[in-house]
């Protein structure tokens, strides 16, 4: 098929396939990225030894082969990314080309749910871009996160401006868990169509005014309950919810924590401890936009 322009974390991408939750890009966007699944284009015949280990995400039995391993060409600088279920991605040396895929039963959604997570995020990172596991909302013209590790409920928790979500969460926020499509047809990944049903997408860069890291959860009875954090303790929080932290080299490091110091000196940053009830996302996220608003005006 011809390429497709879409437009995912703020980039302009040219793809071979049907990515429709993806918006398309803007007239005006540029592409800085290439991405082909179903082949590794020039990468695809690279010959034995053309590639040398560089990082490695162990699996949590010691005994079992690594989840990810990424390898290094040591003519071009390319990237080569293997699962330990057969998913495969070549990115060049500029991460400006992403290739992926299967060497095994799995499917081009499979490969999908690898690129619009890990490796694009494995990408920015080599781009530069310091990402946070996080929501993200636009209110009177400034935006704030809500962060968190996965299992946390960032998207259930933030469901009125988030657009990802879970099947329980859509139960509970839905009455029913097929209530949102799937954003690939094997991942139980719900999304929500911010382009429709009077959503509005905050697709242009603005102004952080504020971080929410979810914290351990109350009782279900509790309200929610937002303190301020500081100093080392919020840059901890931080530094634990970075993406792909453990497959960067030194100088993308240090790059990673000056910019974490300097959301922590210019940034108010937030613990939230939201009721252990879904039924209650509503007035979790209600909470945290009052106190975002509050922010701004003090």
């Amino acid at each position: 098929m011809s390429a497709v322009l879409r437009s995912t974390y703020g980039h302009g991408c040219a793809v071979n396939f049907d990515w429709s939750w993806c918006p398309p890009a803007r007239a005006d966007q540029a592409i800085e990225l290439r991405i082909a699944l179903g082949t590794l284009g020039r990468f695809e015949d690279a010959a034995p030894g053309a590639c040398v280990p560089w990082r490695q995400r162990p699996a949590r039995d010691p005994s079992q082969p690594p989840i990810v391993r990424v390898e290094r060409g040591t003519a071009d600088g390319h990237f080569r990314v293997r699962y330990q279920d057969g998913a495969e991605f070549a990115i060049d040396a500029t991460a400006s080309e992403i290739f992926g895929v299967s060497r095994g039963a799995l499917t081009l959604d499979d490969l999908v749910v690898y690129l619009q997570g890990p490796i694009l995020g494995f990408v920015l990172r080599l781009r530069g871009v310091t990402c946070l596991h996080a929501s993200a909302a636009v209110v009177d013209g400034r935006a704030f996160g809500v962060i968190g590790p996965g299992g946390m409920g960032k998207s259930t928790s933030a469901a009125i401006f988030a657009g990802l979500l879970w099947s329980e969460g859509v139960r509970a926020l839905y009455g029913d868990p097929e209530a949102l499509p799937r954003i690939v047809s094997t991942w139980d990944k719900r999304y929500l169509d911010l382009g429709e049903h009077g959503y509005r997408f905050g697709g242009d860069a603005t102004p952080l005014g504020a971080l929410y890291v979810l914290g351990e959860r109350r009782a279900g009875g509790a309200a929610p309950e937002i303190t301020a954090l500081g100093g080392a303790e919020a840059f901890a929080h931080l530094l634990a919810n970075t993406y792909a932290n453990d497959l960067l080299d030194g100088g993308l490091h240090a790059r990673e924590l000056d910019v974490l110091g300097r959301i922590v000196s210019h940034v108010p940053i937030r613990l939230v401890r939201a009721p252990d009830d879904r039924g209650k996302a509503r007035s979790v996220c209600e909470a945290m936009i009052a106190d975002f608003r509050d922010i701004q005006i003090a």
